[in-house]
């Protein structure tokens, strides 16, 4: 087995290339800003099974252990506001907010430096335990 198909490695190597295709459409979206009728997009982060490959989660149900607990619903909250979508939209029909865009860029920033950090140490910790160290 290669050190490449380790699920750890796989899911991190899978992980910072969603930031790296994350922040090219972050910053589409920053360059559209004065483009009319432009709408921004966002793209839908992995979820990771418990192997660490990317795909389906198996999740775990919210029980009620206690008669003083909130009790739990299927329904999802709502947070649209009178039917909009919630964006902003000037006069020529763009979405873009830069200053939310700019916060996503820089958080996108910060999570891909954290799981390239990751990435390093643990494959510092696989040299160590074969003794390339």
């Amino acid at each position: 087995m290669s050190i490449n198909d380790l699920p750890v490695l796989s899911a991190l190597r899978t992980k910072m290339q969603w930031h790296q295709e994350r922040q090219r459409v972050l910053a589409e979206n920053i360059s559209n800003s004065d483009t009319p009728n432009f709408k921004p997009r966002d793209l839908v982060e992995p979820k990771f099974n418990s192997s660490g490959a990317s795909g389906p989660m198996g999740s775990l149900a919210m029980m009620r252990t206690s008669a003083g607990h909130i009790a739990v619903t299927d329904a999802a909250p709502s947070f649209a506001q009178d039917g909009k979508s919630g964006f902003q939209t000037r006069p020529a029909g763009n979405a873009v907010n830069l200053e939310d865009e700019m916060l996503k860029v820089s958080a996108n920033q910060m999570d891909y430096a954290a799981a390239t950090s990751r990435y390093s140490r643990s494959l510092g910790l696989l040299k160590t335990a074969i003794g390339k160290r």
